[in-house]
């Protein structure tokens, strides 16, 4: 026999080292922290996750800017997103995840998706600038200028730019940027995005309102979160608006209503063989 064969405890064995949560016999760790004792009763839900994603406690101010972001993003009506869950609950009432699953992966470019598509696009403008940013309101104005006309020639949209319901201005963009500026956290990402809403009509000839996706993620970006996360942070505050539609249509159900007005207003027409589909492109929602 082999050494190793005489003495399995000496086999080598894999690690999977994490500072996330851990288990043993008389308690769990997580982030380092006892769960019971340390966590629970004590760290917000919010403050939690900044936490896990960044492996740093949020200080307070940070904590207050990221769980306004949550609260902007939770709910916004009969969304495609809300109305999927209802009509999916309404199929497969036995499947509550589900439900839920299907009103989240419905968060694409259109809906939530804005969010980390605004901040992945600010981002990589300042990066571009390889400086230090404007110093002052005037410098921000030359670089949202100069961004949104290299958006129009390139025949692109700018994320975060036009809401289908807001059009005069999206309540949750002002109160997120007072939230941030009360907490010392308005960054470059933000002072962009400011910027964008100053001067888009110089180059477009109509002003469009930043919406609520899109400061999201400006906020998002300041905060120093990874970029590749903010789409999970819509769809983290957005599975708790789908629980609460969820439990409205427990009480109120409207999915059935849903279905049959499509079902019984259906109208026969004759078969279109599939061509080259004309451009629908489309612009972005909150």
């Amino acid at each position: 026999m082999t050494e190793q064969t005489e003495n399995p405890e000496r086999i080598d064995r894999p690690e999977y080292p994490t500072a996330l949560g851990a288990s043993s016999l008389e308690s769990i760790t997580l982030l380092g922290h006892d769960l019971a004792d340390d966590v629970m009763g004590t760290v917000g839900f919010g403050e939690l996750a900044f936490w896990l994603a960044t492996q740093r406690r949020p200080t307070r101010g940070e904590t207050r800017v990221f769980e306004a972001v949550l609260a902007a993003l939770a709910d916004h009506g009969f969304t495609p997103t809300a109305i999927v869950t209802r009509l999916t609950y309404l199929s497969a009432p036995d499947s509550i995840q589900g439900a839920l699953a299907a009103g989240l992966l419905g968060g694409g470019s259109r809906f939530l998706g804005v969010t980390e598509d605004c901040g992945r696009f600010l981002h990589e403008v300042l990066v571009s600038l390889g400086d230090a940013p404007p110093g002052d309101d005037a410098g921000w104005d030359a670089l949202a200028l100069e961004t949104v006309r290299a958006q129009r020639e390139a025949r692109r949209f700018v994320p975060g730019l036009g809401h289908h319901v807001h059009k005069q201005g999206d309540p949750r963009t002002p109160r997120l940027m007072q939230i941030a500026r009360e907490e010392g956290l308005f960054g470059p990402h933000l002072s962009l995005f400011a910027a964008i809403g100053r001067v888009h009509p110089q180059v477009l000839g109509k002003t469009l309102p930043l919406n609520g996706a899109g400061v999201c993620g400006a906020a998002l970006a300041d905060l120093g979160l990874p970029l590749e996360l903010l789409r999970g942070f819509a769809l983290l505050a957005r599975t708790a608006g789908l629980i609460g539609q969820l439990a409205e249509e427990l009480r109120r159900p409207v999915a059935n209503e849903i279905f049959l007005s499509v079902d019984l207003n259906n109208r026969s027409v004759a078969p279109e063989p599939y061509g080259p589909a004309a451009d629908a492109t489309g612009g972005s929602h909150g």
